[in-house]
This record gives structure tokens, C-alpha cells and sequence, in this order.
């Protein structure tokens, strides 16, 4: 394991794993479907420099890993996080958040999994708030598929055009692209597994 000691204004420190960075990187460049040369002659870098970083053989500055994450469309603080990726990702229930509750949404959203920045899925709880309390009338529309399990309570599925009452144990699974939304039935509220599934 290689590991470089950086030194940022004011004199701290913080040391980041150059093979850490580096297999981020190769991994978002075959995600990408681009070959080294191709981001190297964007970023104006040497092919070999490259592959010298990908395979964590050496250190490189931030500038330069800052031109890379941008050839590859991944955020810099993603690569220079030291988290590596990995297959198993265990989120404690007390370290999940709810998102900012908003009355124009009549939803909350609770992130089950901080995922990969390349997984395909996103599982998610959907809290639909009370039906006198919930004043979401539009649906609305994403590119993912879409899973979604009934946990508590029931809802109205708005989907293109119609509507099916749900309850708890009932399972669906739809385009996104269709105009969508989740509607209370009652003062319960409920509470929605969900998982959006990109192409």
C-alpha cells in the first residue's frame, strides 16, 4: 500500500492512498469506455503518466488529478475521498438521514445505502406524509425504473393516467418516464420501499 503525505495551506496535512485514487480512477475510465491515451490527451498528460497514476505508482498534483476527474465527468472529492470502492456497503440505522422534509413534495426520502458512485440501484424509503397534510397534486417523471414495496400504511399509485390503491405487502415496478406520483389515503401517512434502477 502506497500512501503520500500532502501538505495544504496553513501547514495540515492529510494523507491519501495513491492506489486508493488511482483505482478510482481506471475504474470510472472503463465505466466511461475511454482508453488511456484518450484521457490523456484531454487532460495533456503523458499516456504512461496515466497508467503510472491509475496503478498507484505515483503521486501526481491535484491540478492534474483535478483535469482527469473531469475527462471521466466524477467529482474531485470523490476521488480524493480515501474511501475505496467497495462490494459490501453497511449503513447503521442511526447514521441514516432523513431528507429535508418539503410540503410541496408531501414526501420525505431516507437513503438506505451510501452506494457506489457507479451501482445501478438505489434502494430508498419514501415516507408519504398524511393525507391532510399532503398537498402534492403533479406527478413527475426520472429516467430510472422504478421498484417499489409497500412497508406500512397504504397509498394511491398515480401512473400514467390512472390509479391503484396500495397496501402493505403490495409490490409494483414501472418506468419512470411515465408521469408518477404517491398519494395518502389516509391520515396514517406510509411508508415505501423504493428502488430507482438506472438502465
Amino acid at each position: 500500500m502506497i500512501e503520500k503525505t500532502v501538505f495544504i495551506r496553513r501547514k495540515e496535512r492529510f494523507t491519501i492512498n495513491l492506489e486508493t485514487i488511482g483505482q478510482k480512477l481506471k475504474q470510472a475510465r472503463l465505466k466511461s469506455k475511454h482508453t488511456q491515451q484518450q484521457i490523456a490527451d484531454r487532460c495533456g498528460i503523458s499516456k504512461s503518466l496515466l497508467s503510472k497514476i491509475e496503478n498507484g505508482q505515483t503521486s501526481s498534483a491535484v491540478a492534474t488529478l483535478s483535469k482527469i476527474a473531469e475527462a471521466l465527468d466524477v467529482p474531485l472529492s470523490w476521488v480524493l475521498d480515501g474511501h475505496p470502492e467497495t462490494d459490501l456497503v453497511v449503513l447503521p440505522k442511526a447514521e441514516r438521514r432523513l431528507s429535508a422534509d418539503d410540503e410541496n413534495m408531501g414526501y420525505s426520502l431516507e437513503l438506505l445505502a451510501s452506494r457506489s458512485r457507479f451501482s445501478r440501484i438505489e434502494p430508498t424509503i419514501v415516507h408519504v406524509t398524511p393525507k391532510d397534510f399532503n398537498d402534492r397534486q403533479e406527478p413527475y417523471t426520472h429516467t430510472q425504473d422504478e421498484f417499489i414495496y409497500i412497508v406500512e400504511g397504504a397509498i394511491e399509485l398515480y401512473y400514467d393516467g390512472k390509479r391503484y390503491y396500495m397496501e402493505k405487502g403490495d409490490t409494483g415496478h414501472f418506468k419512470g418516464v411515465k408521469p408518477h406520483l404517491f398519494m395518502p389515503v389516509d391520515n396514517d401517512g406510509a411508508k415505501i420501499l423504493t428502488v430507482f434502477i438506472d438502465d
